[in-house]
Formats: C-alpha cells, sequence, structure tokens
C-alpha cells in the first residue's frame, strides 16, 4: 500500500511538472507526501516568505535558502501529521468559535472586528487567509493538550516536594531566556550515526564560540520545537523549564554556551540568550462556575446555544439557579457534581476562548453562551484574587509549574514519536533535477 501511494503522488509530482514547461506560467506542485495528504510547493514558498519577513523585521540573519527550506519543510510536515490527528479523532473548530475567538483578540487588542479586519488587510494578507491560519492555530493548541495532556502525570509526592524546596530556598527570583539546538539522533541509532551526530554538534558549537549569530546557526542546524524561532524559548524560570535546561542553567550567566548534552534524542547545545528579575510577582486566580452542553446527533448546535440561554434567563429571573441546572444538565463530570464550580485557577490553564471569556467578565457576571472544543458553555466569574507567587506556594502553583514543564518536554516526544512512524517523502525542486 505504502509503494502504491508513493508512486501516486511521484506521478502526480511528474506530471504537475511536465505541465509546467509547457506553460508559460509554473503551476503549483506536490513538494511532500505525508502519509495520505500532500505539502505544496506554495505552503512552503509562503512559509520561507513569513520566515524571511519576520526575520527582516527584527534585523535577524538567516541562513542559506537550502537550511533555511529544510526547516520550513520539518514544520510544515509536523502541522500537516497534527492535523491530520485532528481530522481522525473529529476534532473542528466551528465557525461559531472562530468568530467568537476573533472577537476576543480585537476585544483584548481595543478594536473592533472590522477595525482589525482592516488593519490585517492593510498588511497585505486577506481577513479569509487570517481566518483560516487561526483556525489551523487553534487546531493545532487543541490536538497538542488533548493528546499531550493523557502522557502527563503529576504525583503528589512531585508537588510536596517542589514546595517543600520552594518554602526552604525560595522561588528563584530570575528567568531564563533560553536558546536551544539540537542535533537529533535517529531512534535505535548506530554507532556511526551517534558519532557522526557527537561530531557535527562539536562544529556547531566551535563556530558558536567563534562568534557565529546563535539564531541563524539554530535555523540552520537545530532539529529542536523552537527551531524557526532561531531556537530561542520565552522566558522561564528554574521551576517550569524543561528538566535538560534545568540542570545545566542553575548558575549560568547571561551568554554562556553549555554542550554538547547528550540525551535520548541527540546532543544539545544550550545559551543562556538573557537573564532577567522575575516579572510577575503575584498571579492572577480566578473562581468560577459553568455549565457545558456537548453537541451531538440528539443534540444539535442551534439546540444547545438555546437551552444555555433559557437557563441563563431563567437564573437572572429568579426562577432558576445556577447551581441545580448545573447538577441536572452540565456535562462535565468533575464540576457538574459540585453545581459547576470550578474552583480557584489561573486562566492560562484553560482553553483560550474559556480563559479569555473569563477574564472579559466583572466579578458576579455571567457570560452568554460560547464555544469551545468542549462544547458549548455560560460561565459565571465569582471571584478575582491576586495570590503571591514567591512567598507563598501552594500545591495548585506546584502542579502548574510541574505540569507546565512536563507539558513541554512530552510534547517534543510525541512529534517525535508521529515524524518517526509517518511515511514521509520529500520530492526534489526542479532546479535541483538533473
Amino acid at each position: 500500500m505504502k509503494h502504491s501511494k508513493k508512486l501516486m503522488f511521484a506521478i502526480l509530482a511528474l506530471f504537475t511538472s511536465h505541465v509546467s514547461i509547457a506553460a508559460p506560467q509554473q503551476l503549483d506542485r506536490v513538494a511532500v507526501q505525508v502519509d495520505d495528504g500532500i505539502i505544496l510547493e506554495s505552503e512552503i514558498q509562503n512559509m520561507i516568505r513569513t520566515v524571511s519577513n519576520n526575520a527582516k523585521a527584527a534585523n535577524q540573519s538567516l541562513p542559506s535558502e537550502s537550511a533555511l527550506r529544510t526547516q520550513v519543510i520539518e514544520r510544515l510536515i509536523l502541522t500537516h501529521l497534527q492535523m491530520q490527528m485532528a481530522s481522525r479523532i473529529g476534532l473542528q473548530i466551528g465557525d461559531l468559535q472562530l468568530d467568537q475567538t476573533i472577537e476576543n483578540i480585537a476585544r483584548e487588542q481595543q478594536m473592533t472586528v472590522r477595525q482589525m479586519r482592516d488593519q490585517i488587510e492593510a498588511d497585505g494578507m486577506s481577513f479569509n487567509q487570517y481566518r483560516e491560519q487561526l483556525r489551523e492555530e487553534i487546531t493545532l493548541g487543541e490536538i497538542q493538550r488533548i493528546q499531550v495532556q493523557r502522557r502527563i502525570q503529576v504525583s503528589p509526592q512531585e508537588i510536596n516536594s517542589l514546595v517543600q524546596l520552594i518554602e526552604e530556598q525560595g522561588l528563584k527570583d530570575v528567568e531564563f531566556q533560553v536558546g536551544h539546538i539540537l542535533i537529533d539522533v535517529p531512534m535505535d541509532a548506530t554507532g556511526a550515526q551517534l558519532d557522526n551526530a557527537s561530531k557535527r554538534a562539536e562544529v556547531v558549537l566551535k563556530r558558536l564560540n567563534e562568534g557565529k549569530d546563535f539564531r541563524s546557526t539554530a535555523i540552520a542546524s537545530s532539529s529542536g520545537p523552537k527551531a524557526l524561532e532561531g531556537g530561542v524559548w520565552d522566558f522561564m524560570n528554574i521551576n517550569e523549564m524543561p528538566t535538560l535546561f534545568a540542570e545545566v542553567i542553575n548558575d549560568a550567566k547571561k551568554g554562556d554556551i553549555i554542550g554538547p548534552i547528550k540525551s535520548g534524542s541527540g546532543f544539545h547545545i544550550v545559551k543562556v540568550m538573557d537573564v532577567r528579575g522575575m516579572q510577575v510577582q503575584e498571579i492572577d486566580e480566578v473562581k468560577s462556575r459553568h455549565i457545558l452542553l456537548k453537541p451531538s446527533p440528539i443534540l444539535s448546535e442551534d439546540r444547545a446555544k438555546a437551552m444555555l440561554e433559557n437557563f441563563l434567563a431563567q437564573v437572572k429571573s429568579g426562577e432558576g439557579d445556577f447551581a441545580e441546572l448545573a447538577r441536572q444538565y452540565s456535562e462535565d463530570p468533575g464540576s457538574a457534581a459540585k453545581g459547576g464550580e470550578l474552583g480557584w485557577a489561573e486562566p492560562s490553564l484553560y482553553v483560550p476562548e474559556f480563559a479569555s471569556t473569563l477574564m472579559s467578565l466583572k466579578e458576579g457576571e455571567y457570560s452568554e453562551p460560547f464555544r469551545t472544543t468542549h462544547g458549548w458553555h455560560v460561565v459565571q466569574l465569582e471571584q478575582r484574587r491576586k495570590t503571591d507567587a514567591t512567598d507563598k506556594f501552594n500545591t495548585n502553583r506546584a502542579h502548574q509549574l510541574i505540569f507546565r514543564r512536563k507539558f513541554n518536554e512530552e510534547l517534543q516526544n510525541w512529534l517525535d514519536e508521529m515524524r518517526t512512524e509517518a511515511y514521509i517523502e520529500v520530492f526534489e525542486p526542479e532546479s535541483s533535477r538533473g
């Protein structure tokens, strides 16, 4: 079956190349086969253009065209594999959910949707293209959350140990911006492959120590998750960064280059790009409750929304009790038994649409029905509070830090597994054919 697919895509690629020779304008062509899907040359060129424009705006140098193309293809392969997984499990971001997300983004930027649309189009992108790009970004976030979250377990012992450590030593009041380059090795690598990867890592390290730009080197050489971003991770404190970083960075200074460090995935080079004091000493938490209805073949989207509108009308008129309605109708088993109560949490722990809706509410206010990937919700923001993240360290905060660290680690493991198990074939561009 694999060979027949390979032949089919090869014929299609060959056909499009022959047609383009006769035509005055080159047609799009199949550039990569990813399992049962394809990546078109236009997708590659669009992403190369985006990365190049971003680099130019940031006054950032780029590697050679071939190195950049290789990295872009790898990013597109992972994107297509994740989108294929989303399709297989029936994960779809509908227009209603997308419209709500756009409204939330516009509100956060203190703009109307119309104003945001005009700005996007003034920047050279059609609004429809923006919508579909945003739909893909939401889908990727959701499929990662669904697939990776279930791989993570945070034990009470881990939480207690971190709480005790923080109480004894205090929360580190510095954050590190980490640069990361990964020279990967295949699974079950041979001795020769390991030796080759080690030598490549030493060459990269030598170039960096001689003053070569880290970001352009990462784009050219790294197989890490942030390669196209120049290998640079956002600022993190020591307790939430991946274990590999935390183990080598604790006493490092700005500009230090560390490595190569060997792990199961390859050889790592880490650079401390910047160090700063903790930007947020307090964290915002919200206490909320909600009712969730999940559309199904029996319960339509419109019916679910109408039911929640009716519940809200009952609650606001005094004819209905929110907690009782949640116990009777909500399809979130974790909160339904508690009258819809979600307890105290950082909004960022919820899916984006839910978090954004909570942040837009005043204390005591109910939302209108809104859609997330879980279904239709109404939520009430009961209270807000600021929690001291340095002096008063609690188990919820410890769980969140450990979870974030493990999520980053497991996300990369999941992507590596998908990439290894997939059938991939990259077709050569016409310019490189003899």
